[in-house]
This record gives structure tokens, C-alpha cells and sequence, in this order.
């Protein structure tokens, strides 16, 4: 159940939202999760835009963007990290219509701690996330048979 937060200074991507889908879905992708209602309605992007600025580097640029991905604990192995972190690069320089935004795209990735991935309501372990995906793979299954 990822979260991503796109940190940038408002103007620097023409669509934002569509940013933002493309971010979740890849991510998706890459964690190689069953493509079922559970993980497309709970793997989200956010993007905030700040105003000019509002973040700076050590000699004033303020054409950075920073993109923190939060996945639960264990969800990127080394090779996963990798790709995520090369495609959102790719995808944010290729959002902002400037390939060398890439130079400029900080990628950080953040694992929850076990028992710390809230979905409704509750603090879900990633046993229990387990359990409940697999539930409504069933579910998804046993309505089609009947179909």
C-alpha cells in the first residue's frame, strides 16, 4: 500500500494529476502486486506543489524535485529500489518537459515499520496485508466463475 509524495515548485509539471497516476501505477508494476481493487485504491501519489521559493539548494536553485515513496517493510528487495528510483526519474523529467530535470530529482524511499501500515483504520501487519489480498483474489475468482 505505497504512498509517494512529488515535492516541486508550483508550474513545474503541466499535469500534475497525470503525474500522479503514473507514478502510482508504476509503482505497482514494480512491487509486482496482484492487480486487484486493494492495491489500485490504496497505492496512491501526491503531488505538492510549493510555492516559488519555498525550497532552495545550498546556492539558491529552486528547480528541484523530491519524490519520497513509502511502502510497507520488505516491499523493494535492492533490484525493485533500483527500478524505482530510475523510472521515477525518468517519469518526472519526462513530467516536467525537461530531461535534465533528472539531474535535479531526488528520489527517497522510506519502509513503514511492521504493524505500522494503517488501512482503514487499522494499523495493518504485512501478514494481514497478505491475508486480505488474497481474500479478495478469491472473492475476485469465485465472481467471475459465476459469471
Amino acid at each position: 500500500m505505497p504512498m509517494i509524495d512529488v515535492y516541486a515548485t508550483a508550474g513545474t509539471f503541466a499535469d500534475p494529476h497525470a503525474l500522479a497516476v503514473s507514478l502510482a501505477d508504476t509503482l505497482k508494476v514494480i512491487e509486482q502486486v496482484p492487480d486487484i481493487p486493494l492495491f489500485r485504491r490504496n497505492t496512491a501519489a501526491f503531488v505538492h506543489e510549493l510555492p516559488e521559493g519555498a525550497l532552495s539548494n545550498v546556492d539558491g536553485a529552486s528547480d528541484y524535485v523530491r519524490v519520497q515513496v513509502l511502502t510497507n517493510a520488505g516491499a523493494l528487495d535492492r533490484p525493485k529500489q533500483l527500478a524505482v528510483v530510475e523510472q521515477f526519474t525518468a517519469i518526472v523529467a519526462e513530467a516536467a518537459g525537461d530531461p535534465s530535470q533528472a539531474e535535479r530529482t531526488w528520489v527517497l524511499l522510506t519502509e513503514a515499520v511492521e504493524g505500522g501500515w494503517g488501512l482503514g483504520g487499522h494499523a495493518n501487519t504485512n501478514e494481514e496485508l497478505v491475508l486480505a489480498a488474497r481474500a479478495q483474489i478469491a472473492e475476485l475468482q469465485a465472481a467471475a466463475a459465476e459469471s
